[in-house]
């Protein structure tokens, strides 16, 4: 009998989960398991990545995420009410899924955040085909109604989600945590409803970490988190019972009782197979004027710029011209060209200074004659095959400086011209370095600011905690002779290069043929002028 975890955190389960994905896909292979799921909270920040690198090491990944639900409604906001949520596991079968998911999260976040994005049963109900749900943990809703004693409740949202999503599409799911009684309470219901309702079993074990000995560096991560005290016995913590990566024949023995709900997990994995159509490009549609392509356009434009910056009669420039078109023509980047050269030429129309073009676009002469770049590739012998060329076909790499102060009336600009709704920042992630992870980790111990700042500072800046104990004698001194270092430095080395926060990427623009919720998951910077991110 085969297992698939099919409910698992990673590092991008901000603060909570603590296993980065290379990590969790290393670790899965070595358990023998050629399939896997990840189910961060309430986002899809890791989905790619994940996708790439099991595909890689021949693993199916399986995308997915443990979403947020309100209590009522995403809209409501009240205080000591609506701060509470229910989860619930919900994993991508196919493209419409995928669409669907990417829908759900994007709308959690710009719609219905309140402490945490939030979807309500309204919206699961629009967006329910191509995705499998799961009942969820104990913080699930039917999990919460059983515990609060109202089966029949209970009963009355199993009916619902399993019309919601389609009688192959929902699962009721069983974890075996047995230092939590209210885990067996939650586990004896659920098996009563299935066998009631005939609702499929599944079995997980809401992974956090890799193994068991990972615990305390979870629950640390945690601390940093929350900023609880360690010694408070109300605190949020995981500690109790097991939340690693089990292997499946263990996962297999501990499920002995119900051999349904480990089968399924396999008959889950085999539904699911959406695969991500990556190196698309799906610019939009730059507007031409009289009906002419953007080929015939942007030769236009480029022989307008010849009298401008050459003699018309120059065969170099022709033959160097004709020669850069034609491979853009090949390679259908016209749009792009189209694209560049309207919003930098508005804002050197609007005085916004526009540095001169750097890195590998002033090879280009085309760039040049559009004025994005003010370097001239013939004057300085460069080379227009390391910018854009047949045998490699990329977007060509524009690299375009404006000033700080107004780069904002840029991005708006372009939000104007293509939509709002097609234009976005990117999300960037501040991981833990071995400086700030030593200082986070010491201040989640509760160890001396003082302590943690000596050490931390006798860390060369851009070293990891390895590079420093193998290189640096006095480093190593310590840990070797001071059990509070050599403790504070071993868990900081499990969080070493954890994601901490998100962010938003200091130059990275998005622009799309198509609304991007229907693409990427979105959602806001975090700051107050309600930037929208892709996650």
């Amino acid at each position: 009998m085969k297992f698939t975890h099919l409910h698992v955190h990673s590092h991008y389960s901000l603060l909570d989960g603590l296993p980065k994905i290379d990590e969790l896909l290393d670790y899965a292979k070595k358990l023998g398991m050629d399939s896997l799921a990840l189910t961060d909270h309430g986002s899809l920040y890791g989905a790619v990545e994940f996708y790439k690198k099991a595909k890689k090491k021949g693993i199916k990944p399986i995308i997915g995420s443990e979403i947020y639900t309100a209590y009522q409604s995403m809209k409501e906001k009240r205080p000591n009410i609506d701060n509470k949520r229910y989860h619930l596991v919900l994993l991508v079968k196919d493209d419409q899924g995928y669409k669907n998911l990417v829908k759900l999260v994007s709308k959690a976040h710009l719609e219905g955040f309140y402490y945490k994005p939030r979807v309500d049963e309204e919206l699961l109900a629009k967006h329910s085909l191509g995705l499998i749900a799961f009942s969820g943990c104990l913080q699930g809703k039917i999990p919460q109604l059983v515990l609060a004693r109202k089966p029949n409740e209970a009963k009355e949202t199993i009916i619902k989600y399993q019309k919601m999503f389609g009688k192959d599409n929902f699962y009721l799911e069983i974890q075996d945590h047995p230092n939590n009684k209210d885990q067996e309470i939650v586990n004896k219901a659920l098996i009563g409803f299935s066998k009631e309702l005939d609702v499929p079993l599944i079995a997980t074990n809401d992974t956090h970490y890799l193994k068991p000995s990972d615990a305390k560096a979870q629950d640390i991560l945690m601390l940093i988190n929350t900023g609880s005290n360690p010694n408070d016995p109300e605190r949020l913590t995981m500690l109790n019972d097991d939340f690693s990566l089990t292997s499946p024949e263990e996962m297999i023995k501990k499920f002995q009782d119900t051999p349904e709900a480990i089968k399924n997990t396999q008959k889950v994995a085999e539904a699911c197979n959406f695969e991500f159509k990556l190196n698309e490009t799906k610019l939009p549609v730059f507007e031409t004027p009289n009906n002419k392509t953007a080929d015939q356009y942007l030769k236009e434009l480029c022989q307008q710029g010849i009298s401008k910056y050459y003699d018309p009669d120059d065969k170099e420039v022709a033959s160097r011209l004709n020669h850069e078109l034609s491979v853009i023509e090949k390679t259908n980047f016209a749009s792009y060209f189209l694209i560049v050269q309207d919003f930098v030429k508005w804002a050197k129309e609007n005085r916004i200074v526009v540095g001169p073009g750097r890195g590998s676009a002033p090879g280009s002469i085309v760039s040049y004659l559009l004025n994005i770049t003010n370097v001239d590739p013939l004057k300085y012998n460069l080379f227009f095959e390391r910018f854009l060329n047949e045998q490699r076909i990329s977007m060509p790499d524009i690299d375009l400086d404006f000033t700080d102060r107004r780069r904002d009336e840029v991005i708006s600009y372009i939000s104007q011209k293509y939509g709002q709704e097609r234009v976005a920042q990117i999300v960037t992630f501040g991981t833990m370095a071995a400086r700030a992870v030593v200082r986070d980790v010491g201040r989640a111990l509760n160890y001396s600011y003082m302590y943690c700042d000596r050490i931390a500072k006798m860390i060369p800046f851009g070293w990891t905690l390895d590079e420093t104990l193998n290189k640096n004698e006095e480093f190593r001194q310590l840990y070797q002779t001071d059990e509070q270092a050599q403790t504070l430095i071993d868990f900081g080395k499990k969080l070493e290069g954890c994601a901490r926060h998100f962010s938003t990427h200091a130059c990275g623009l998005v622009i799309s043929t198509q609304p991007l919720d229907e693409i990427v998951p979105v959602q806001y910077s975090g700051k107050s002028d309600n930037v929208v991110i892709t996650q």
